[in-house]
C-alpha cells in the first residue's frame, strides 16, 4: 500500500497546513469524510495521518516552550 500510505500522508499534511493558515480545525475532518465516501482504506490511513501530524505539532509546541523557557531562566543569571 505504498501509494496509498504516500498520497495519504500528503493529503493529511496538506489539510493540517490548510487548517492552520485558515484557521478552521474542521479541515482534516471534512476531508476524512469526502475520501471515505470512496475509500475506507485511504480514510484510515488518512486519519492515522492526520493524527501523527497534529500529536506531533503539538509536541513540537511544547518542547519548543520548554526550550524558550530554559533559555530565559540561564539569560537571567
Amino acid at each position: 500500500m505504498g501509494m496509498a500510505n504516500d498520497l495519504s500522508e500528503k493529503l493529511a499534511l496538506d489539510a493540517c497546513n490548510a487548517a492552520e493558515a485558515l484557521d478552521d480545525e474542521t479541515i482534516p475532518e471534512m476531508i476524512a469524510i469526502s475520501v471515505g465516501t470512496t475509500s475506507p482504506t485511504t480514510e484510515e490511513l488518512y486519519r492515522t495521518a492526520v493524527r501523527v501530524i497534529q500529536a506531533e505539532r503539538r509536541a513540537r509546541k511544547l518542547l519548543d516552550a520548554r526550550i524558550r523557557a530554559a533559555e530565559d531562566k540561564l539569560s537571567l543569571k
